[in-house]
């Protein structure tokens, strides 16, 4: 497994050791004590897995309080951008976001810490996106940033996006509380 650090403190792309051969593939989506050691030292209590279209956004979403909840993102089928906005007041980069396609190919993974911000965009036809969570869903911990805020200027690379009701009345960055203190 390749763990990679990105421009971002804390977001990590994993690329796991592939076996293919003529009948297909093998790899660990996810062993412990690999990731422990990668510095991925979290218990998952949660599972997620979504079907969707192409052009459809989830997102942004996080949790706060008890409930903060860490990602391990992956696709199972098509290919995503999947997107991470550091809400982390004080932190160097807060308010900016880190971007990276994760498809069935590739079979890239990106970690995302508590303290961000999370979403992604369908590029493909369609796509089945699963995640680990470090905390389980609470309805009201559950916060939102506005997907096309413009201050965070987001290219999700889809042309006319498919997006829920609720994640359209979500506010802007510079309205949510200061609930991740860097």
């Amino acid at each position: 497994m390749e763990v990679i650090k990105t421009e971002v403190e804390g977001l990590l792309i994993i690329k796991p050791k592939v076996f293919a051969d003529e009948r297909g593939y093998f790899f660990e989506s996810y062993n412990e004590d690999t990731y422990r050691d990668a510095g991925i030292d979290f218990y998952f209590l949660q599972d997620n897995i979504s079907k969707s279209k192409k052009g459809t956004i989830r997102g942004l979403h996080y949790q706060v309080g008890d409930m903060t909840q860490g990602k391990l993102c992956k696709v199972i089928l098509g290919k995503v951008l999947d997107v991470a906005v550091d809400i982390r007041f004080g932190s160097p980069t807060f308010g900016k976001y880190f971007s990276s396609e994760l498809s069935e190919e590739n079979h890239t993974q990106l970690w995302i810490p508590p303290g961000f911000a999370h979403g992604f965009s369908v590029l493909s036809e369609e796509a089945i996106f699963s995640y680990k969570c470090t905390a389980l869903y609470s309805k009201e911990h559950e916060r939102a940033i506005l997907f096309n805020d413009q201050d965070l200027n987001i290219n999700w690379k889809v042309d006319r996006p498919i997006v829920s009701e609720k994640d359209l009345k979500a506010p802007q960055l510079k309205n949510i509380q200061k609930d991740f203190i860097y």
